[in-house]
């Protein structure tokens, strides 16, 4: 992911921050507890399509 478009997305839904996880192509409103799938290069940020996170793996963000 470019830093500079972390920088400047913000979660669709509360317009928090947003983490980058490499490991597994997403990015995480904790917040919300939702992770938004990178989908070849491209952040798919439709919350139909984020996952929804438990309190222990936003817990492990942190």
């Amino acid at each position: 992911m470019d830093a500079r478009l972390l920088d400047i997305l913000v979660c669709p839904i509360c317009k928090g921050p947003l983490d980058y996880r490499k490991d597994k192509q997403d990015l995480v409103c904790k917040a919300d507890r939702l992770a938004f799938p990178i989908r070849d290069g491209i952040p798919v940020m439709l919350e139909d399509e984020a996952l929804q996170l438990s309190a222990e793996e936003v817990d492990a963000l942190r």
